[in-house]
Formats: C-alpha cells, structure tokens, sequence
C-alpha cells in the first residue's frame, strides 16, 4: 500500500431531489474558475449526472460504486483517475445510507465515503423546515460513526430570514457549519424525464447552465471553508501500484477496432469501460447510429451502449443505411455486444408511449414497446453458456433500469444470462439474448469488476477485423 494527498469530498443528502448535482455541477465549476483543476466523481451506476460534472470539470466523470465493482478497487480508482487534479469532487447517491437493501448500505454513499476516508457535505432540501433541519443533520451525523460529517448546504431557501434560521438552528444544535444557502431559483433547475435529468449529450443550453449555477455557488458557498474541509481529508491508502489486471491481446499487424455508438441517443457508457478496452489493446471509435451512414472502417466488433434511442427512434429509424450496416456486420460474424438501450435498437421495432411503431435494425425478432412500469436495481446475473465474451457459468453484477419491455421474444432465442434471486426478487430468471455472435441485454456492466471481458472483447475484435472489408467505410471516423 501507499499513500497519497488529495484533498475532497462528498456531497450527500438524506434523499434524492435534494438539489445533489445541481449544488455538484456548480461547485466543480466554481472551484475550477479560481484554477483548481477537479476530478468529478459519481457515487453508484448513474450515467446521466456524471455527464454534468464532466462539462464542469472539463475531463471524464468517473463512477464509484462499491456494488458494482469490489470494494477494495475504490480507492485506487479514486486516486488513479484524480492525477492531475488538485481535489476530487463526489456526488453521492440517493440518500446517504441507501445502498443495495434496507439493512444493506454496500454502494452507498456512506459506503464510499467511509472505503475512502471523504469528509462528507450534507445537501439539505430546506425548503418547507425550519428547526427540523437541525435533527435531519443530527441523525445524518451520528447514524455510523465511521461516516464523517463535516458540513451543510441548505439547498432551496426562502431568503435570508430563513438562511439565518437554519444556519442558527444547524450551528447551534450540531456543531457543524452551515458553509451555504442556495434560494430556491427555477432558473437552475435542470430538466427531469422518465430516466431521471437530460443528459448533456443531446441539445441544450448546458454550458450556460453550468455558468449560471457556478454563479449561484459563488455568491452562496464559502469556498475557502469548503477547500480547507477537502484538505482535512486523510492521505488516501491506494495499493503501490494500480494495476487494471486486463491483459493486452496478442500483437496484431492491424488494430483492434471497437466501434462504440456515442451520440444523443446513445450515451449510457462508463468512461471505465472504455478505458480497460483501451489497455487491453482497443482503439476505439465512435459512431453515431443518428448521423453516420455506415459504422467506422476495419470495424472489428461493435458496442451498442445505452440511452434514449425511444425518444429518436424516428431518426434512428429513418437512417437505413446504418441499419443496413449493422445487419452487414452481423451476418459477415462480427461481434456484437449491446445494453438496454442497445437492444432496443437491435429489435424489429420501438413502440413508444404514443403507441407509434419505428422500424429499426431488425437483428432480434419482436418489438420493444414502452411501458409506465419502471424496471430498476442491481442485479447478480450468471452466463448460460459460452460465447466470445462469457464462459459457462461465471458470474457478474450489473445494474438494471429501463421503462421499456421486449415483447414477441421468440423463444427459440437462446437466453444469455440468468437473473440469480436477490433481496427483492427471490426467484431466478432468464434474461438478454446470445443469438449467433450478438450478445444484448437489459443489464448494464462496469468491466472493472470482471477485466477479463475487456480482454475477450479486444480479442474477439481481432478475430473480427478479417470480415471488416465487407463494411462500407464511414466518413465520420473519430
């Protein structure tokens, strides 16, 4: 083991909806305007948030989750993706103590904080509280004594009034200061959908989101208190030498090309992921299933991510050519290995909450159809057989959340993994698809928990460079 200084800290709240990203985002800003580069970090499976923090820090957000991923890598995780930065900056997830199960807090924010020794910042919702807010913070501070309470952020406020009364109340009755107090401000807020907020990769005006939100935390936040807090935090134990475990293929001549879709409508991928595929030999590109007319040249295999592709199906629909490339690469054998999203688009169809029917690839038989029901949690899930990324039997945990349903499944489609029981759900099934060299399923996965799949991944791609020719090439190759 060895140790090393950096400064920071997790901002966590008693529940979602408190203001976490909004006050986050604002805060990297902030601290990156006065010339203190950040790393930003997400605590649990979120895709969406992080992408807020990346526009502020102006460099990748990385997840921490202590579910998804053994918990022994978190610090040495924390400590590789913050070189080069003067402090990290984590936002928590949902409430401070919500983890995997209701006496269960593994993946929780707690559960980072205490792995990494992060002095935590409550982000209190205090719009209708007066007094009440001081024992919320009471029960946050002394609910596990080995999760460091440091401070508050009184998040939607009334007005000064009400800043000073919460501020006497907090100061008063706990001891821990009251570093802010944000007003309530519509002008901030950020749009909400059925997945949870709009990601930054489709239009918007988020940089100028980001500029008004930084100027909120600035006027509000006592920054320099905040910095001395992040600088209280103890030397990080990370092992001596952060090894990723992936093993680069065998040298190749020719590149190993991953096509990986990254666009509007397809931006549900961990920076991690992309990362163990690059030192297992990987040259990524990306392509756009919206605006690309064919996938890139020498195209050895194909990562479908997740995303909203329900809310573009039109033009994903209408872009044939694509689609057609798609199935020109899964008849020529190259692997294809897509999530949630993913699948979706390798369906015959999407029916979307209107009830409008859009054809799309067409590479698995039936329709994926929007629904008001809300799929949501972590999953233990177990390969039923083998395959170019998966052996017979092994094991992985991913994450699983989605409105939408695969209906008119053939059932002479062979399943891919098995959903093995858990607290909520005490009876396996079946789930995903593993057709010929396709590999699709509702279950998203951090490859940092199994690095082996990158492994596979780069090698199965080699293979399937051979049988690149036969693709158009694309213009728009990164």
């Amino acid at each position: 083991m060895s140790e090393r200084e950096l400064p920071r800290l997790l901002l966590a709240a008693p529940m979602s909806g408190s203001g976490k990203t909004t006050i986050t985002a604002g805060l990297i800003a902030a601290l990156v305007a006065r010339g203190f580069p950040v790393a930003p970090f997400k605590c649990g499976p979120d895709y969406i948030d992080p992408s807020y923090h990346s526009l502020a820090a102006g460099r990748p957000c990385h997840n921490l989750d202590a579910w998804l991923v053994p918990p022994d890598q978190i610090p040495g995780i924390l400590a590789r993706r913050s070189q080069g930065a003067d402090l990290a900056v984590i936002e928590g997830v949902m409430g401070l103590f919500d983890g995997y199960a209701g006496d269960d807090d593994s993946g929780s924010s707690a559960h980072i904080a205490r792995l990494t020794n992060t002095p935590v910042i409550i982000v209190l919702d205090a719009r209708a509280m007066a007094r009440t807010a001081a024992a919320l913070v009471v029960g946050l501070r002394d609910f596990d004594p080995h999760v460091r309470v440091a401070g508050v952020i009184c998040n939607r406020v009334g007005g000064p009034g009400h800043a000073q009364l919460l501020t006497r109340a907090i100061e008063d009755s706990t001891g821990l200061p009251v570093l802010g107090c944000l007003s309530r401000d519509e002008a901030i807020s950020v749009p909400e959908r059925h997945l949870g907020l709009v990601p930054t990769a489709e239009p918007g005006r988020w940089q100028a989101w980001i500029g008004e939100v930084r100027a909120r935390v600035e006027a509000s936040v006592d920054l320099d208190r905040l910095l001395v807090i992040a600088r209280s935090a103890p030397s990080l134990s990370v092992p001596a030498q952060l090894q990723t475990h992936t093993q680069p293929s065998a040298l190749s001549p020719q590149p190993s090309i991953i096509a990986v879709a990254r666009d509007e409508a397809f931006s549900f991928l961990y920076e991690e992921n992309l990362d163990l595929l690059r030192e297992a030999g990987a040259q990524i590109c990306f392509f756009s299933p919206l605006h690309d007319q064919a996938l890139p040249e020498g195209t050895g295999a194909i990562y479908l991510c997740g995303g909203f592709p329900e809310l573009y199906a039109a033009q994903l629909s209408e872009n044939r050519p694509m689609c057609e490339s798609l199935r020109a690469a899964a008849i020529a054998g190259l692997p294809i290995y897509a999530e949630c999203g993913g699948l979706m688009y390798l369906t015959e169809a999407v029916v979307d909450a209107e009830g409008r029917t859009y054809p799309l690839v067409g590479l698995l038989s039936g329709h994926s159809t929007m629904t008001d029901r809300f799929t949501l949690g972590y999953r233990t899930v177990q390969a039923r057989a083998d395959s170019w990324l998966w052996r017979t039997g092994e094991t992985m945990r991913g994450h699983e959340f989605h409105y939408s349903i695969w209906e008119q499944r053939p059932p002479t489609i062979p399943w891919l993994y098995a959903c093995l029981p858990d607290a909520m759900r005490p009876m396996a099934r079946p789930e995903g698809a593993h057709a010929d060299t396709i590999l699709a399923s509702y279950i998203h996965l951090h490859f940092r928990a199994y690095p082996d799949l990158a492994t596979r991944f780069v090698a199965a791609a080699q293979h399937g460079r051979s049988s690149a020719a036969l693709l158009r090439p694309n213009r728009r190759t990164t």
